[in-house]
């Protein structure tokens, strides 16, 4: 089974047709996305209206897919951007589902020092 706080999330920028089950978007991944299937990885799919996720992952037996459906809003989703994968932290994941704008977000600068002076 996967874990999800440890894979990789790629998202599909542009909407999918949402009668795509497993293997349609399994194609998706391979063929548009460019990626392996079977990574462990989360992939992240929307539909045109933004109002439903589907997320495909591979859990070493078999596929998963998850669908999120919501009733009177939208998801923030990132259609602009000029990437057709676009690659989130689970952060980001986290606000995307909360209905946040993620791309609005930036966080603190990450400092890496090798002395203390």
């Amino acid at each position: 089974m996967i874990t999800w706080s440890d894979a990789p999330i790629y998202l599909h920028r542009d909407p999918v047709d949402f009668r795509k089950a497993i293997n349609g978007l399994a194609v998706i991944v391979s063929e548009e996305m460019n990626l392996d299937v079977y990574k462990q990885a989360l992939f992240v799919f929307c539909n045109k209206n933004r109002s439903q996720l589907k997320v495909l992952y591979w859990d070493d037996t078999g596929f998963v897919l998850w669908q999120k459906r919501l009733e009177k809003d939208k998801f923030k989703w990132p259609r602009k951007d000029a990437l057709e994968t676009v690659s989130i932290t689970h952060e980001q994941w986290q606000w995307l589902l909360r209905g946040f704008d993620f791309s609005k977000f930036k966080p603190h600068k990450q400092l890496i020092f090798t002395d203390v002076a």
